[in-house]
């Protein structure tokens, strides 16, 4: 991993531990089986004649051949180890320092990949921040962090183990050629894992990459000319390549653990990959870019050097839009310019040519005229210093209205069912379709049906007016960059790649491998787990991915400005999905502004006549919502209580389905009327509860069966139970309208 020399001239090299790490679930590799060393990391790191997984201390000498300095972890002629030896027991230490006052190694080292731990295996991955003031035994494969252990699994029975002892680790795997008996583990400095480390809250969440950075001493750079100031002096930088950030470590004067600041908390790193203190005094930070194995365009060597004294200001512009016709009013704000010194800013603002035309926060300003227009904001603090922002204004074109006129106001589906839709647009500029002057061909219109928990993107995708999907939003937001891209293979596999393989009921399959990691499906690279994400957002995430071959095999099949849609597509899947019926038009610019377009969309929804209780349009005072089995329920009801459903498609029904959540050892009771209108309109239907569970908490649907005398309208639930007004009837989840 590096090469760096300490005090005395000594040289020390870091060694990872090459075991195989991708059949053991990401816990320790102790395959003890024949012909299994290549699995077992007991014959590498834990082994006291084995050059890997160490950190290496020599003495380089004059001749070309090295001596062994004096403390190394085994002296020289010890049988069966290796002398070089300062630090065993380590699983990647990629990138470590020497501090040249007290001759401390610091590393990050970088852990396993188990998600969560295991009862039968040991603890959840972790990497760590290690300092050694001595040589000694950082105890991987037996231990992690401070000193969490592992059962000693045997892979052949697969069943665990004694845990292992961290003050008496015994080595008795057949792959040792080492000493048995092995020095005991150390504790690490820092550890964690991805999720928010409780100890270490600063550390945040995330992949786990961490990395060892040098300490910083003024009088190590003499001839500096531009030092970091006095706050740094003693400070230990420590870096992480999957979250992006750096952080400097204070210690005290025997050099155990104070606390740590962020570094450039405000500046985005792409990977911190090394880093080093210049002779200029300037840190050198290489960063790798985003993607494993890419030419990564975000790939840089960084110099950062300290700005003493008053550092000038960042000037930063919004808008509210940016294109439209004459008269444009566009609203302008400069609150997001940054003064790191604190400093009072004074705004000057150029709209047009000439000289400043404003000199508030947040103006807004009116363009009579057709042109483009480049708006300047110069920001200046109280030394002086100022620094400029731009922003691109074009005036001269309208955004188009697309509309979507149906031939009904009921926006539920049944099987069969048929709508009639027209699609019309209307641009300023361009004219119109009514007018025959927009040709229906650049008008997009799709129709389709997305499966229940989809993401939208599968109908999105193609309309030039494209939301981001929440699911890509939460892929942009993690470590999934850096090893997949949509169409291209980078660590592991392209997302439409994984979509072509798998289908909707693979979901479960697909989120649980995203929250708990793993490998061998696309060769044997490991997927780091994610379970620092909640179900919801790994839900949303596959969700993304899944609707990426939708879209591929729909083949972008548009529809006329005019037609009926049939309901049918969701019988093959047995899903309560959505429709949905969207319509997007990308208008031409206006003279002099044809790289200004505008884009209009509309749409309509269609869902199943199934409607969440805490979505009801109106619901007596007296009620709560709280989640239980992972959904969102309408609790405290109780007698007259009551929860009004509008608009609903009522022609044809014959029964509604109410779905309830029943906790354990309670008993609910009282029965339910169903009327129109409001809680004193015309009885349509009534239900009885009666349920006692004294071991489980259960959800149970009930039907009652509807007389409506209206096609479209209210439905209104009251509970009754007269007999114990304060008891808790039910909790209610879903209403569903059959037919």
């Amino acid at each position: 991993g590096a090469l760096e020399f300490g005090p005395d001239g000594n040289l020390f090299i870091g060694l990872g531990d090459n075991t195989n790490p991708f059949e053991s679930s990401g816990f320790a590799p102790i395959d003890e089986r024949e012909g299994r060393a290549l699995w077992d990391a007991q014959r590498s790191a834990a082994n006291t004649n084995d050059l890997r997984g160490k950190i290496l201390r020599i003495r380089p000498e004059v001749d070309g051949t090295y001596s062994i300095p004096e403390g190394n972890l085994f002296p020289e002629g010890t049988p069966n180890t290796r002398p070089e030896i300062y630090a065993m027991g380590l699983r990647n230490p990629f990138r470590f320092s020497v501090d040249s006052k007290t001759g401390y190694v610091y590393w990050g080292d970088v852990g396993p990949d188990a998600g969560e731990g295991d009862p039968q295996r040991g603890p959840h991955g972790m990497g760590e921040f290690n300092q050694a003031r001595t040589s000694g035994n950082w105890g991987w494969p037996y231990t992690r962090g401070n000193n969490q252990v592992y059962y000693d699994y045997n892979f052949a029975t697969k069943t665990p183990g004694a845990k292992f002892d961290p003050n008496k680790l015994i080595n008795d795997s057949p792959n040792n050629t080492g000493l048995r008996e092995l020095p005991p583990a150390q504790e690490s400095m820092i550890w964690f894992s991805y999720s928010a480390s409780k100890e270490f809250p600063w550390l945040g969440k995330g992949g786990v990459n961490p990395m060892g950075g040098p300490v910083f001493y003024a009088d190590d750079y003499p001839k500096a000319t531009n030092k970091f100031p006095a706050y740094f002096e003693g400070k230990l930088f420590l870096y992480e390549w999957m979250r992006d950030w750096v952080y400097v470590i204070t210690l005290d004067e025997d050099g155990n653990y104070v606390k740590a600041d962020p570094f450039m908390p405000s500046s985005e790193f792409s990977h911190p990959m090394d880093m080093i203190l210049g002779s200029d005094g300037n840190l050198y930070m290489l960063e790798y870019g985003q993607k494993w194995n890419s030419r990564n365009m975000d790939a840089r060597l960084n110099r950062i050097g300290y700005v003493d004294g008053n550092r000038s200001p960042i000037a930063k512009i919004t808008v509210d839009r940016t294109v439209g016709a004459q008269p444009f009013t566009v609203q302008f704000s400069g609150s997001g310019s940054v003064d790191y010194d604190k400093d009072m800013l004074s705004y000057e603002w150029y709209f047009t040519e000439g000289n400043v035309q404003d000199k508030t926060e947040t103006p807004s300003y009116t363009f009579t005229e057709p042109g483009n227009y480049t708006v300047r904001l110069k920001v200046t603090d109280v030394a002086g210093n100022s620094s400029t922002a731009t922003e691109k204004i074009w005036v001269g074109n309208d955004a188009p209205i697309v509309k979507i006129t149906l031939d009904t106001d009921d926006t539920t589906y049944l099987n069969g069912k048929e709508v009639g839709y027209t699609v019309s647009v209307e641009d300023q500029q361009d004219g119109s379709t009514t007018e025959g002057t927009i040709d229906p061909k650049e008008v997009k219109v799709t129709f389709d049906y997305i499966p229940e928990g989809e993401d939208m993107v599968m109908a999105t995708i193609g309309h030039q007016q494209n939301t981001v999907p929440e699911g890509k939003m939460l892929i942009d937001g993690t470590d999934c960059k850096a090893c997949h891209g949509i169409n291209e293979k980078v660590n592991g596999p392209s997302y439409m790649e994984i979509a072509e393989r798998y289908t909707v009921a693979d979901k479960p399959y697909l989120m649980d491998k995203i929250i708990k990691g793993g490998s061998g499906i696309w060769g044997e690279g490991m997927m780091s787990a994610h379970p620092q994400l909640k179900v919801e957002e790994v839900a949303k995430i596959v969700d993304y991915i899944l609707a990426l071959n939708s879209v591929t095999e729909r083949n972008e099949e548009r529809l006329p400005l005019k037609g009926k849609m049939v309901f049918k597509d969701h019988i093959a899947h047995g899903s309560e999905g959505k429709y949905v019926l969207m319509a997007s038009y990308m208008d031409k610019g206006a003279k002099g502004l044809e790289n200004a377009n505008l884009g209009g969309r509309a749409e309509a929804i269609f869902k199943f006549p199934k409607f969440q209780a805490e979505h009801a349009d109106e619901k007596s005072g007296d009620l709560s919502v709280w989640e239980a089995m992972g959904d969102n329920l309408v609790g405290s009801i109780k007698n007259n209580s009551f929860l009004k459903f509008d608009k609903l498609a009522l022609r044809g029904s014959k029964s509604l389905r109410l779905s309830m959540f029943f906790g354990p050892d309670t008993r609910y009771s009282g029965t339910i009327e169903v009327r129109e209108g409001n809680v004193t309109g015309k009885l349509i239907g009534t239900g009885t509860i009666d349920h006692f569970n004294k071991k489980d908490s259960v959800k149970k649907e009930i039907q009652i069966n509807i007389a409506p005398t209206i096609d479209q309208g209210t439905i209104c639930l009251i509970f009754k139970n007269e007999g114990n007004k304060e008891e808790v009837i039910t909790n209610l989840d879903w209403m569903s309208v059959d037919y």
